[in-house]
């Protein structure tokens, strides 16, 4: 265990020196290269103004993104209605969409109760 403990330290060691030598030239590139993208001047004002776009934004973009989402559930319907249309492949593919929809629920569950395995 000392060992390890010893290897570990020794290579966050090395890569905080790395860091050190190479941050300021990696992050004056990384500007550089994404300076389109930097709204001048930087100000406090400039910041609030560009969250206070994209809250609205998206807010305004609701309206769209629900309408689509009733058609998509239009189509689902239709797709539902025609025996067909459920073949082994389409009911298994179904079967495996519900199973992971119930397992990002049961881990959410998880993950807001700290990671505590209850079964109820």
């Amino acid at each position: 265990m000392g060992s390890k403990l010893q290897q570990l330290q020794t290579r966050a060691n090395q890569i905080s020196q790395f860091v050190v030598k190479n941050g300021s030239s990696y992050y004056k590139e990384m500007m550089e290269k994404n300076k389109q993208y930097i709204q001048q001047p930087s100000t406090v004002e400039t910041c609030q103004l560009l969250a206070n776009q994209l809250f609205y934004t998206r807010l305004a973009s609701i309206p769209r993104r629900y309408e689509a989402f009733w058609k998509e559930i239009e189509s689902l319907k239709e797709f539902s209605k025609t025996k067909e249309a459920w073949s082994m492949e389409n009911a298994s593919l179904a079967a495996l969409f519900g199973v992971e929809c119930i397992a990002w629920c049961w881990g959410g569950k998880v993950i807001g109760r700290a990671g505590e395995f209850v079964i109820n």
